[in-house]
């Protein structure tokens, strides 16, 4: 009697912007049969990105989709959609991707996100810094299914961060990104285990 066939790996699209950090935590997680998830492409929205050359020093492939190409939004949503489908996935993970994703993507692809605070608090591009203006003890980071809102969709996971008396905005940031790029890690190895419960 054979054992059944193991599930072929979770196909990941991962979009960055910047430096990539939270890429290199997902390409340093260990092989497909140990994470249940491949990155099988990286995204930018600008050239030269930290995150494509993260990517092609793994043999990742990659591609740039620039907003500025574009006369209108409309038409670079659907042309990030089309060059993401080209690589098949069943998850498109959205990695410190400073664009909003638009209706076609979003009805086309699966998305997941991560904020440097705790949602429903503090959602948008300051989340850190309107954190310690408000002078919360507690804030970190939040991982969820992207929808049409800025930063209102279901939560996946999420991961607390303690905030010291003497946090700059930078300090506190580089704490939250720790938590982040491991929550991160153990969000995705749990779809792609559970991924009948969400990829249909």
């Amino acid at each position: 009697m054979t054992a059944p066939a193991a599930a072929a790996p979770l196909r990941v699209v991962v979009l960055v912007s910047g430096s990539g950090t939270l890429l290199q935590a997902l390409l340093d997680a260990g092989p497909p049969e140990q994470t249940g998830y491949a990155v099988v492409a990286v995204g930018a929205d600008r050239p030269d990105t930290g995150g494509e050359e993260r990517a092609r020093a793994r043999g990742v492939p990659t591609f740039v989709v620039p907003l500025r190409a574009f006369e209108t939004r409309a038409e670079w949503d659907r042309a990030l959609t089309e060059e993401v489908a080209a690589h098949t996935p069943d998850l498109v993970v959205s990695a410190g991707f400073m664009k909003v994703l638009g209706p076609h993507f979003l009805g086309t692809h699966r998305v997941i996100n991560t904020h440097p605070a705790l949602l429903p608090s503090f959602p948008g591009t300051h989340g850190v810094r309107d954190a310690l203006a408000h002078r919360v003890k507690v804030t970190g980071c939040t991982c969820h299914w992207v929808d049409a809102g800025v930063d209102t969709g279901p939560i996946i996971d999420q991961r607390a961060v303690r905030v010291e008396a003497d946090d700059t905005e930078e300090s506190l940031h580089e704490r939250i990104k720790v938590a982040e790029r491991e929550m991160l890690v153990h969000v995705l190895v749990r779809l792609a285990a559970d991924r009948g419960s969400w990829l249909h």
